[in-house]
């Protein structure tokens, strides 16, 4: 599904050029959970925005779906970002005055549906992720547990190709990110394609394949024990 090739990526500061993707060839598979990990400033987040179609700017190939990203308008990247990548965040993200039913819907609204036909999906995706009756409800009225599960609901109710999930379980305690992490190793049982950022090494027996990021190098791609 995702395949990159001899990617590589700079940032100019003034005169200086950081090189912060250094010839990154990496293949992700329909289904995969994989975690990527590595310390702060290893280049994690500007390989998941190059993989999520925020970041644009890169050398090499990246492939989705055999088709070749390179020449694509920002345009067609947003389009392909809102249709394909559900994106789940460590600090949830959410819109503090709406409800979690209407934090959900916000895709599908973004979308092109109208009111009358978002019902069933919110509905449905919010018993997936255990929040059927706390739809009525408002952010603030959940715990930080219930409200990375608005978000996880908001990130699948487009049923993306694939989710992106950004240290997800960073502002949560031990408990709270077992049971975040066994809704996304439910999911991924579902069909989910998974890509997890994580500095937590508890979250890795959650994953299928660990892929160890330094100095915006691949150092490391292997499978996790079970």
């Amino acid at each position: 599904m995702i395949d990159l090739k001899d990617v590589n990526k700079y940032y100019k500061t003034g005169e200086e050029s950081l090189h912060v993707l250094q010839d990154v060839n990496l293949t992700i598979d329909k289904g995969e959970f994989v975690a990527i990990m590595g310390p702060s400033g290893s280049g994690k987040s500007t390989l998941i925005n190059l993989i999520g179609f925020i970041d644009r700017k890169f050398d090499g190939s990246y492939l989705f779906e055999g088709e070749t990203m390179e020449k694509v308008s920002d345009k067609e990247l947003s389009s392909l970002r809102n249709k394909n990548v559900g994106f789940v965040f460590q600090n949830f993200q959410l819109i503090e005055n709406n409800t979690v039913y209407e934090n959900i819907e916000l895709p599908l609204l973004y979308g092109g549906k109208n009111f009358s036909q978002t019902s069933e999906r919110v509905l449905e995706v919010a018993e997936r992720v255990g929040l059927a009756d706390k739809v009525k409800k408002h952010p603030k009225q959940l715990s930080g547990g219930q409200q990375q599960r608005v978000a996880i609901a908001r990130a699948i109710v487009n049923d993306p190709k694939f989710i992106i999930a950004d240290e997800p379980t960073g502002a949560l305690d031990s408990h709270t990110s077992k049971e975040i992490m066994e809704v996304f190793q439910k999911l991924n049982k579902e069909g989910a394609t998974i890509i997890l950022v994580t500095h937590d090494p508890d979250t890795i027996k959650y994953c299928n394949r660990l892929i160890r990021i330094i100095d915006g190098k691949i150092i490391g791609d292997e499978v996790v024990a079970k």
